[in-house]
C-alpha cells in the first residue's frame, strides 16, 4: 500500500514496485489511511509523512497501535531523521526524498525477506518439541505440549511480543495493542502480567527465559 499525495511519484512507485513481481494500490490522501490500512491487510505500507488529510506520522501511530505491517516512512527533511528515529512510532524502515525508486524496491524486498524468515523460524520452532506455541483460536498457550494456563490478559501480552520474536516492545506499545479496550489496565501492571507468565513458564521449564527485559526500554520474546 503507497500513501502518497504526489500523483507523479506514486505512479512511479508503482510501476516499480510491480515490475519487481509485486502488486500495490495507492491512496493519495491521508483521511481515510488507517481505515483502509486496516480493512485491507496490505503486507507493507509505503507512507509519506507529509499528507492532506491527516499527515504521516499520525497514521503510523493510529496503525502501530493495532496492527504490526511493516511501515516505510517517506521524508522530504533530512533533519527530521533523527527526530524520527528518536520516536516511538514503531516504523520499520525510513527512506528519504528525493530517492531512487530501485533503492525503494530494494528496501521493500528486505523487509519482506526478514518476515519471511521470521515467520519460518517461527515454524521451525513451533514444531519443537520444547516450544511455545499460542493458538489464538483457542486462547491456548503451551509449553513442550503443557498448558501454560494463561489468564486472557496473560495471553494477549504474550501473544503482542510471540509475534514478532526478538523485537523489543515499551510498556506503552505493550498496552495499545494488547488492551486497547481496556480502561483498567495501566503501563505498570504490564510488569506484574510480565511476571507472571515468567512464573507460569519456568514452573514447566525451570532453565527457561523467554521474555527477556531491556532495561530503560520494554521487554522481548526469544524463542
Amino acid at each position: 500500500m503507497i500513501v502518497e499525495d504526489e500523483p507523479a511519484l506514486a505512479a512511479v512507485m508503482k510501476d516499480y514496485l510491480v515490475a519487481a513481481g509485486m502488486e500495490a494500490d495507492v491512496l493519495t490522501e491521508g483521511g481515510t489511511a488507517v481505515e483502509t490500512i486496516l480493512e485491507t491487510r496490505p503486507d507493507l505500507v509505503i507512507l509519506d509523512i507529509m499528507l492532506p488529510g491527516k499527515d504521516g506520522l499520525a497514521i503510523c501511530r493510529e496503525v502501530r497501535a493495532v496492527s504490526d505491517v511493516p511501515i516505510i516512512l517517506e521524508t522530504a527533511k533530512v533533519e527530521e531523521i533523527d527526530r524520527l528515529l528518536g520516536l516511538e512510532l514503531g516504523a520499520d524502515d525510513y527512506i528519504c526524498k528525493p530517492f531512487s525508486p530501485r533503492e525503494l524496491v530494494a528496501r521493500v524486498k528486505a523487509i519482506l525477506r526478514r518476515l519471511d524468515r521470521q515467520g519460518a523460524s517461527a515454524t521451525a520452532a513451533e514444531a519443537a518439541d520444547d516450544a511455545i506455541v499460542l493458538d489464538p483460536d483457542r486462547w491456548l498457550a503451551t509449553l513442550g505440549g503443557r498448558s501454560l494456563d494463561l489468564t486472557r490478559r496473560e495471553f494477549d501480552l504474550l501473544y503482542v511480543l510471540y509475534k514478532r520474536p526478538g523485537r523489543v516492545f515499551s510498556r506503552a506499545q505493550l498496552l495499545e495493542l494488547a488492551f486497547p479496550d481496556d480502561t483498567d489496565v495501566f503501563d505498570r501492571t504490564i510488569d506484574s502480567h510480565i511476571k507472571n507468565i515468567r512464573h507460569k513458564i519456568r514452573a514447566l521449564d525451570p532453565d527457561r527465559a523467554s521474555i527477556r527485559s531491556v532495561y530503560g526500554v520494554g521487554y522481548a520474546f526469544d524463542r
